[in-house]
């Protein structure tokens, strides 16, 4: 997930996320959603300005996308939008933001948040050319991906949430979380720029209690991971890559965040 890295004080909060009042809903009733970012006491509706969001759409079981960009009102006291899902089915919403977010971190901190994140390929490159006492400055951008259920499972009304969206960084479910017979895992694919990313760090975590994610894996050869299906609540997938600019770039390095929501009754 994406999201917001604070320079001073103690907050790190890495992800954000899309997170509707209720992921399981009624067809054509309208449900509030918030846009959230951080964890445990740092959790909080996240201030980004309307300009920022460059994509905002949800996908519905006829595989059309529909721009939700009216939808959205930021920091109302009701949640940041609404959505209504037209009729029974599997939905995907999508909201990406710009990359004009900025982070400026000391080095320790840099490090350590390299480390946390398994961002292994920067550190690496860090040691390397021996700038583990350079402070660095990143730019950043959000992908963040929900998936939502309208009445009953569908087999014939599902979105394409099983294939990727094109997002620059993004979690892929190789199966939709609402089958029935629910399956006892949930593996996935990270997709970066378009091809399969091994070596990412994917967090799962119970949003219901998010202190700590409950289960962390590194992907694949072939960008998979995989990890218990719950049978009931609030849940994130979420994960960091990071790559290096140009030197006569305005900032070190260019981070994406992307995270995946959904949730059960």
């Amino acid at each position: 997930m994406s999201t917001l890295i604070v320079a001073t004080g103690t907050v790190h909060a890495h992800d954000f996320w899309v997170q509707p009042q209720a992921f399981q809903v009624q067809p054509v009733q309208a449900t509030p959603l918030t846009l959230q970012v951080g964890h445990g006491p740092y959790r909080q509706r996240s201030p980004i300005a309307l300009q920022r969001i460059v994509r905002f759409q949800v996908t519905g079981p006829s595989d059309r996308s529909v721009d939700l960009h009216g939808a959205l009102h930021l920091g109302d006291v009701a949640g940041d939008g609404d959505v209504a899902l037209p009729r029974a089915g599997t939905y995907l919403l999508a909201l990406e933001t710009d990359n004009r977010a900025q982070s400026h971190l000391p080095s320790l901190r840099f490090n350590d948040y390299l480390t946390v994140e398994g961002l292994t390929p920067a550190w690496e490159r860090r040691r390397r050319e021996g700038r583990m006492d350079v402070d660095e400055t990143e730019i950043y951008s959000r992908h963040a991906k929900a998936i939502m259920q309208s009445g009953p499972f569908d087999t014939a009304a599902q979105a394409s949430v099983t294939a990727p969206l094109g997002l620059t960084l993004e979690i892929v479910p190789d199966i939709n979380p609402y089958a029935l017979p629910r399956p006892r895992t949930l593996p996935v694919r990270v997709f970066y720029q378009g091809h399969a990313l091994p070596g990412a760090t994917v967090k799962f975590t119970d949003l219901d209690h998010d202190d700590a994610p409950v289960e962390v894996h590194v992907t694949d050869a072939a960008g998979r991971a995989s990890f218990a299906m719950p049978t009931a609540g609030r849940w994130l997938l979420n994960t960091i890559w990071i790559r290096a600019l140009p030197t006569d770039a305005e900032a070190d390095y260019e981070t994406d965040f992307s995270s995946l929501s959904f949730g059960f009754l």
